[in-house]
């Protein structure tokens, strides 16, 4: 364990955030999930819960090791609760607007000047929200991937207030406290890996769209022709369609590139609530 980092915050007790906070609470840090309120702070508690269940289930983590997480996390709805934290991680829904305020709000309440303000935004500049504080020099991304306990890979995201000591700390918290593997991005849109994997997505959209080939052949494709583990299409319904395209947007707000824009099918999708694995349809409909 990192001796700095000790005492974790997570704002967002979504399939993200729940994540984020059982990693830490699995690597013996004091964990705190900040909600909306209380209701949704047990919705976050029980999430948690099931998934560390699983994990035992697999035996990918012993039973007492389980119980011993859960009893390091603190889930509320008030984000007054962060104030003795040394890092905090917000991960709420993707919307500039929504973060900043957190960010504003963060900045009045984490009392340790050292402390580290990160982000756990896919696509959002960084700069953005430690411009929202008074110390944009402990502001960073620390972009995660779903399913948080299983992907290995964390990206470190500094925008040009973020001071090297920071970075490292971050980098420090992700290798050594959390395991997991940490590469570096400059504060552009979609980071490293959404840059590169977005705008295959959205050709997969298109693809579709213009009946070039099913939905499934096109998975089928990648899947069996490229050895993919999973289909462009499957992948896109498994990150969530609004996902994907409010990643596209801001992607082509930042680089004004054809090739992010979000194709006229996504947007529709998004409009009727087809979103993919979680509304039970998307490219292919999920059961259960």
């Amino acid at each position: 364990m990192t001796s700095g980092i000790q005492r974790v915050g997570v704002v967002g007790g979504g399939q993200m955030g729940a994540g984020i906070a059982e990693v830490c609470a699995r690597a013996g840090l004091d964990t705190v999930v900040c909600e909306a309120d209380a209701t949704a702070a047990r919705r976050a508690r029980d999430r948690v819960a099931r998934s560390l269940e699983r994990a035992a289930d697999r035996g990918k983590l012993d039973g007492p090791a389980a119980e011993d997480a859960l009893a390091r996390l603190v889930f509320t709805g008030s984000l007054d609760d962060l104030a003795d934290r040394h890092l905090v991680v917000e991960a709420v829904i993707e919307n500039a607007e929504a973060k900043t305020e957190i960010f504003h709000a963060l900045d009045k309440i984490v009392e340790d000047p050292g402390a580290i303000l990160a982000t756990n935004t896919s696509s959002i500049p960084v700069m953005r929200l430690g411009m929202a504080t008074g110390r944009a020099d402990r502001v960073l991304g620390l972009h995660f991937f779903n399913p948080v306990p299983v992907m290995p890979l964390v990206e470190i995201v500094t925008s040009l207030h973020t001071t090297a000591e920071t970075a490292a700390a971050a980098e420090e918290f992700a290798r050594q406290t959390l395991g997991k593997t940490a590469i570096r991005s400059k504060d552009r849109a979609g980071f490293v890996v959404n840059a590169l994997l977005i705008p295959y997505l959205l050709a997969a959209v298109r693809m579709a769209e213009s009946g070039f080939a099913t939905a499934a052949d096109v998975d089928a494709g990648m899947e069996l022709g490229c050895a993919h583990p999973m289909g462009p299409l499957k992948l896109a319904d498994l990150i969530g369609l609004d996902t994907v395209a409010s990643i596209a947007e801001s992607l082509y707000e930042e680089f004004k590139e054809p090739l992010y824009a979000p194709p006229p099918l996504l947007q529709r999708m998004v409009e009727a609530g087809l979103l993919g694995r979680k509304s039970g349809r998307g490219f292919h409909v999920y059961e259960g």
